[in-house]
């Protein structure tokens, strides 16, 4: 595997393997690899003849409050896990090689941001977008690979790509879990053995919500109150957001919603997680009650 520093370097490298005709396939990263991450180099490995893992840790994307400073960085063991799931370039480039000037120019994506962490974080995803962006022009990739867990960026990503007619197919793929449910993370790592266990109260919620749906459940406002009664019964949870939505539009759920996505945004000690559950409404419709209504249902048990 090459490790590459700088953009005229990989460009370099990636148009001789364009010249052979090869595909090319993009996991964009912050780092600090794990088999999550795996997952998404081996599915691009399956579907592409050169993939391209970037690690970068985008400071645009970090508020001024965050943990940009101490987000995990180890790019030795970066390496070993890419180069084992099938990576031929790992790109490390500085922030002075992605942004050698003051930047003027970001990428802003309206309504599928104005929720979740588009709403608790500020700014968040016009850094996220924009250094998406950067990295599809440098690297011109034929697919790029993104995973679920992070599912409002899946969303706003997938729209600025279709927006802009940018050429590349973005491949969703699901997020990967340790045995006991919690989704893997590179901010784990910051987690107390304390926290680590409380922290599984999220996952533990969004399959019991999988459940109520199941059972029949369709309305919108009871199930987000029951996700939150279910996530705020763990003292260490300190919730930023709880919220069902439109999977597709990341809009409240209304009465054509065919599939919704619960999505927690949820602090244990100062790390925040997020974790989201996709639901398939099996051709009924979900919608949004009033509070008499979410009383009413509470009382009547599940609806048909």
């Amino acid at each position: 595997m090459q490790l590459i520093e700088t953009i005229a370097g990989l460009r370099e490298v990636l148009a001789e393997a364009r010249r052979q005709g090869l595909k090319v396939g993009l996991v964009p990263t912050m780092g600090y690899l794990h088999e999550g991450h795996a997952s998404l180099i081996t599915r691009a490995k399956e579907e592409c003849d050169v993939v391209v893992v970037s690690v970068f840790v985008n400071p645009l994307q970090f508020g001024p409050h965050e943990d940009l400073d101490r987000y995990p960085r180890d790019l030795e063991r970066d390496a070993q896990l890419a180069t084992k799931s099938g990576a031929a370039i790992l790109f490390h480039p500085s922030a002075q090689e992605m942004y050698p000037s003051q930047v003027l120019t970001t990428v802003s994506v309206q309504q599928v941001t104005d929720r979740l962490c588009g709403a608790s974080r500020p700014g968040h995803f016009d850094g996220v977008a924009t250094v998406v962006l950067k990295l599809l022009n440098i690297v011109l990739p034929d697919r790029v690979y993104f995973g679920l867990k992070d599912y409002q960026q899946v969303r706003v990503i997938s729209r600025m790509v279709s927006d802009l007619n940018v050429p590349v197919q973005i491949v969703p793929c699901p997020t990967i879990r340790e045995p006991d449910g919690l989704a893997k993370s590179s901010r784990n790592v910051y987690l107390t053995a304390q926290d680590r266990q409380a922290a599984l109260v999220l996952s533990n919620s969004l399959r019991e919500l999988q459940k109520l749906v199941s059972a029949g459940e369709r309305n919108a406002a009871l199930l987000q109150s029951r996700l939150t009664e279910w996530i705020s019964s763990e003292p260490l949870a300190r919730i930023d957001y709880v919220e069902i939505l439109d999977s597709e539009k990341l809009e409240p759920v209304s009465c054509e919603t065919a599939e919704i996505v619960a999505a927690v945004a949820v602090y244990f000690g100062q790390t925040r997680l997020i974790d989201n559950a996709v639901i398939d409404a099996e051709g009924r419709p979900f919608y949004a009650a009033d509070s008499n209504e979410i009383k009413n249902s509470s009382r009547q048990g599940n609806r048909s």
